[in-house]
């Protein structure tokens, strides 16, 4: 894939403390890309020499294929986890002197705006101070003047702290919309269901390291370990007994808790498979001792990666 940004073994230092050791990782264009680790990793550090509000102590940044400049920054839009917003102004006032900032002119701004605030059901809320808003409420806002200008590279640290489900999910539904018409994002969060949801590609951050990078399903799937569910009729010491002989181990063994599946009579067997090469035997063994309804293999969570990937048990 074409890429839009390519860090080069970036490190940065503050008072003896390295925020960022030899970092390096690329984000392609037109993607969805999730910056991931535990808090003081290093990824706002990151994220503010990617925005030049700060500038590495060595490495290098491209973007487009040139060493980022200042000339670059009118094509980003950043929402940054601290939220900022003048409390005294009124929305609509503040959201146009924003919009103004990022080159737009008055009546471009109003109309875009105008149109915005509809989408996200706001537009009551025009002529409101600033202190009126709740924080959702204002985050509201913040989003819809960091994607006015449509830049071509959109960067949310922690986008949905502060917002319902419902909100959440407009939020992340526009996230994509946004991805789809040609914007890449860099998606910075704790949330690992919002990375499942919205991420194409991540990166993970551990102490100032990258530590894992790539697609968002190879990941997963490269990390699941061979393990597998069968879900089958019929008896379970008879299964259980065939599989003691063949190439896998036996994880668990439970009843589903589902009442319909239950009633029905089905049972669960968790194994694992060390070689990819054995799974064909091992399903006809199966199929020979019991009426087998699924098998399927167990794709671990990013939440489950995150924290093995921290711990050091990748």
């Amino acid at each position: 894939m074409e890429e839009l940004i390519r860090v080069e073994n970036v490190t940065k230092r503050f008072a003896g403390h390295t925020a960022l050791d030899n970092v390096s990782l690329t984000i392609p264009r037109g993607v969805v890309y999730g910056l991931l680790g535990p808090n003081g990793a290093g990824k706002t550090t990151l994220i503010r020499i990617i925005n030049r509000i700060t500038a590495p102590d060595s490495g290098k940044v491209w973007f487009n294929g040139h060493p980022l400049s200042p000339a670059d920054v009118p094509h980003i839009g950043y929402l940054p986890e601290e939220r900022g917003l003048y409390k005294t102004m009124k929305v609509g006032e503040q959201a146009l002197y924003f919009a103004q900032l990022k080159g737009l002119s008055k009546a471009e701004a109003t109309r875009r705006l105008k149109a915005w605030f509809v989408k996200f059901g706001i537009e009551s809320w025009w002529n409101k101070k600033v202190s009126e808003l709740s924080k959702g409420m204002a985050q509201k806002v913040q989003f819809i003047v960091t994607v006015l200008h449509e830049p071509e590279l959109l960067i949310f640290d922690e986008p949905f702290s502060g917002f319902d489900p419902i909100n959440a999910n407009l939020l992340k539904e526009e996230i994509l919309a946004l991805r789809d018409k040609g914007a890449t994002v860099i998606f910075s969060t704790h949330n690992m269901s919002s990375v499942e949801e919205v991420c194409d590609h991540i990166t993970l951050i551990n102490k100032s390291h990258n530590i894992l990078s790539g697609s968002l399903n190879e990941i997963r799937r490269s990390h699941g370990g061979n393990i597998f569910e069968i879900d089958h009729r019929g008896s379970q010491e008879a299964l259980v007994a065939a599989l003691a002989a063949a190439p896998c181990t036996l994880l668990d063994t439970s009843i589903s808790d589902d009442e319909a599946v239950q009633s029905a009579g089905s049972s669960l067997l968790k194994i694992h498979i060390p070689n990819d090469e054995d799974v064909r035997d091992v399903v006809a063994i199966i199929n020979n001792h019991t009426s087998l309804r699924s098998f399927r293999e167990v794709i671990p969570s990013m939440n489950d990666i995150f924290i093995r990937a921290v711990a050091g048990k990748l």
